[in-house]
């Protein structure tokens, strides 16, 4: 029965019913979903596709994954874009924490970097367990090199090594404006940029299809290059010249946003995905997540997990 001055039923189910697709809709079809910068490899290796749908079945919160590099990501969290960012520069995020950014860092895994090269060897670095004298030959050789030069953890990591070599190095500043606010990112290379040191300021999948064509030289992450080599059906024609160097060990942290300093962050759910990422479960995931057979990451919260 219509009574005056009052809504049909039927009307106000059909309104509710609206205003709550069109909020799954505004939240990419989940109200209960959280915002994560992360790094390019856990995306691009594939890790994302396993962990992520097991956590929403669990905990029915979604996330919104936007990848980019490490340095990019923590910026993202420094402006409160994100919820919760999933990255791998430990002494970064350790800043990161430290400056009241972050509620606090859990150790999730680890893998390692490799450096990558064409079959011919033209440094003659293949075999190589020291990043620092194949960094060296490919420097003094001149062979082409490719850096990702985007400030991502694996760009500060080649930035490191090529210090540690105690070779020539330039330094550059590169500014930028972000929300009205001017930033600047210091970049170390060595001696020839342009000439036979090639810096892209791509992600890790653009730099190893680069440094294929160009029969390069590059710094990737392990995960990434199994997924290009092993899981794609064209492959990747780039060889593991150098690995096994304790210098190229490749930690990740999982860091949700400290309400303190951005108080509209979800933090509940972020601090529930973070300590999901540790739990049992989940170690378990990334222990056994492989390409072709081949171990992309290691479990660190639970060590020896299976």
């Amino acid at each position: 029965m219509f009574i005056p001055g009052k809504k049909p039923r039927f009307f106000t189910l059909v309104t509710l019913a609206a205003i709550l697709i069109l909020t799954g809709l505004a939240y990419g079809g989940n109200a209960n979903v959280i915002k994560m910068a992360t790094t390019t490899s856990t995306e691009n290796s594939g890790l994302l596709d396993v962990l992520l749908p097991e956590f929403t079945e669990d905990t029915g919160i979604g996330v919104k994954v936007f990848a980019k590099g490490t340095g990019a990501a923590l910026r993202d969290g420094m402006d409160g874009n994100v919820d919760i960012v999933f990255v791998h520069a430990k002494e970064d995020e350790e800043r990161f924490v430290a400056q009241g950014y972050g509620a606090y860092r859990f150790g999730v895994m680890h893998n390692d970097f490799v450096i990558l090269g064409p079959g011919d060897d033209p440094a003659g670095i293949r075999g190589s367990s020291s990043a620092i004298w194949a960094l060296k030959k490919i420097f003094d050789r001149k062979a082409m090199f490719i850096s990702r030069g985007d400030d991502s953890g694996t760009h500060k990591k080649e930035q490191a090594l090529w210090k540690a070599a105690r070779l020539p190095l330039n330094r550059q500043t590169k500014e930028f404006v972000k929300k009205g606010k001017r930033q600047s990112m210091i970049f170390l290379y060595p001696e020839g940029l342009g000439k036979w040191y090639m810096s892209i300021g791509q992600g890790m999948g653009k730099a190893l299809t680069y440094a294929e064509e160009k029969r390069a030289y590059t710094l990737s992450d392990r995960g990434t290059y199994l997924k290009y080599r092993f899981g794609r059906k064209r492959g990747l024609d780039l060889d593991i010249l150098c690995e096994g160097d304790p210098l190229l060990h490749n930690p990740y942290g999982i860091i949700p946003i400290n309400p303190k300093v951005h108080p509209h962050v979800k933090f509940r759910w972020a601090d529930t995905l973070a300590k999901w990422v540790v739990s049992a479960k989940a170690q378990r995931l990334i222990a056994g997540f492989k390409i072709q057979g081949r171990q992309a990451f290691f479990p660190d919260a639970l060590p020896g997990a299976e």
